[in-house]
């Protein structure tokens, strides 16, 4: 495969010819907060039939099946610096003469002249899809709950040729123009355990009579994930002193532990305590776990919106925040009596699949406007 492979900075670029983009190279950025926008590439490019390069400040993950173009930071340094990010509201994250953004964009312009993408996925940053469309790449944008009608949002999200939104299309997010819902592919939830089967688990102990014994603590899984919290020890240990019959695991965030393979004790919970972020839900959902779901502060308030999704849905108990001590009994037992069977609908097993057919079928319609995905997007532009 032509192209950069593990370029580090602004070193080891390779020789490329241009005759990858015959071959429709999908070029797949990936940001760097939290582990979910990695998982869902990882997902997404497993599943891709076209050759897909990722680029992002991230190292490669082993499992990645090609290229991998490692960018510089545009966050480190002295925040005082930076200057105004947002160029008066325009854009998101461009700090004013930083050398890491400076490197990073013309690191992905570089590779965009050498490969000659068919399609930029950009999974997320206004920036780099304006960077691609600029340079005349067509771009997919992972689309993203909550509030998004500030003009970077309108910008990227009009310019795109597809969102991909990885929630089912019985429960859209409201308020979306319709030229956004137009070219939105709806995928459902996924996550890398969609299809893997539950590990089998070991039998309850038998009382003298011969009966499960029910005294046993039932189990929760408190997961906290690696993009911040609101939660604090604290309030975790009461919550824990409030509920005798219930056993806490904690993976992730402050005082939690830490698994790379979280699959076993999901399926062994007998209710999940999560944030709303999408890729915490994803799992549950793929392991079919009842959930209470405290949304956490998000730029946008994309996991008060996600909450509101999964209400309407009945997927799950949704708490606006915290519960104090005393309200866990009862939310536990509601939890419990619902049950996880309603994620199906949340997360039916191939939105990976799905997504990644959407993204080549994309890469194949030749030139914006030349296409159906080109065709959609002059009329969305014409919605701006």
């Amino acid at each position: 495969m032509n192209g950069i492979n593990d370029v580090n900075g602004m070193g080891g670029m390779t020789g490329a010819t241009g005759v990858t983009g015959a071959t429709g190279v999908i070029g797949y950025y990936v940001h760097h907060q939290g582990s979910g926008h990695l998982n869902r590439a990882r997902c997404v490019a497993a599943h891709c039939p076209l050759p897909v390069t990722g680029l992002s400040t991230l190292p490669a993950p082993g499992d990645w099946p090609g290229n991998w173009v490692r960018l510089p930071r545009d966050d480190d340094g002295d925040p005082a610096s930076f200057g105004d990010v947002t160029a008066r509201g325009r854009l998101h994250w461009v700090p004013v003469r930083h050398a890491g953004l400076r490197g990073r964009m013309a690191l992905i312009a570089r590779w965009i002249a050498e490969t000659s993408p068919r399609l930029l996925v950009s999974d997320v940053s206004v920036e780099v899809a304006l960077l691609a469309r600029l340079l005349g790449i067509p771009v997919a944008v992972a689309a993203m709950r909550g509030e998004r009608t500030d003009l970077p949002h309108r910008t990227a999200y009009g310019l795109a040729e597809l969102l991909l939104a990885p929630w089912p299309a019985a429960l859209p997010e409201p308020g979306r123009p319709a030229h956004w819902q137009a070219k939105t592919v709806h995928t459902g939830a996924f996550s890398r355990f969609d299809g893997r089967p539950h590990p089998v688990l070991r039998p309850e102990p038998v009382s003298a009579r011969g009966d499960t014994d029910r005294t046993r603590p039932r189990r929760v899984l408190l997961m906290m994930g690696t993009g911040g919290t609101d939660l604090t020890p604290g309030e975790v240990k009461a919550a824990r002193a409030a509920t005798p019959g219930w056993r806490w695991t904690t993976l992730g965030g402050p005082g939690g532990g830490w698994s790379a393979d979280p699959w076993p004790a999901l399926c062994a919970a007998d209710v999940v305590v999560t944030h709303a972020g999408q890729n915490a839900l994803a799992e549950c959902a793929a392991a079919r776990r009842p959930a209470v779901v405290v949304p956490q502060e998000r730029p946008f308030g994309e996991q008060a919106a996600t909450g509101r999704a999964l209400v309407r849905g009945r997927l799950a108990v949704v708490v606006p925040r915290w519960p104090a001590a005393g309200d866990w009994p009862a939310l536990l037992e509601r939890a419990h009596a619902n049950g996880g069977g309603r994620w199906a609908l949340w997360a039916p097993g191939d939105g990976a699949a799905r997504a990644a057919t959407a993204l080549a079928d994309a890469a194949r319609t030749g030139p914006a406007g030349t296409g159906p995905a080109g065709t959609d997007a002059a009329r969305a532009g014409r919605a701006l």
